[in-house]
């Protein structure tokens, strides 16, 4: 399956720690980052990421647009909801593509590892399913 990663600045380090836990999962899977993020959870797990530019450079229309295409099945976006962000338009192009498309999506730790452990025991794989 294809998963998603994207992280704020403040989330960064949440987002490798949360993929070095869960890298015996990720690792099955194909994964997408934005720029910075992918450049340290790729470090840090030892995975290649396929990466998008950075957020603020378009990163998130770059996602918006496999939303729409049907090309990923999993989102985590860890955001930071204390700070306003430059680039908010397009991070709720994020979440509300997901909701249209019915792309899982984690915008928070406790999300992102229910939905990291259903992935695991298969109850995601109606995805496939899905006409790509």
């Amino acid at each position: 399956m294809n998963v998603a990663l994207l992280a704020h600045d403040n989330k960064k380090k949440l987002m490798e720690n949360l993929c070095i836990a869960y890298r015996y999962i990720l690792i099955r899977h194909t994964l997408f980052a934005t720029g910075t993020t992918g450049q340290i959870v790729e470090q840090a797990i030892n995975i290649p990421i396929k990466k998008y530019l950075p957020g603020l450079l378009g990163g998130e229309q770059q996602l918006g647009s496999q939303i729409t295409h049907n090309d990923v099945d999993l989102v985590i976006f860890l955001r930071d909801p204390l700070h306003k962000k430059q680039n908010e338009p397009e991070i709720g192009l994020v979440h509300r593509l997901c909701d249209v498309y019915n792309i899982p999506l984690a915008s928070n730790l406790a999300t992102a590892e229910a939905l990291l452990q259903a992935l695991d025991r298969g109850d995601l794989d109606w995805r496939l399913n899905i006409g790509k």
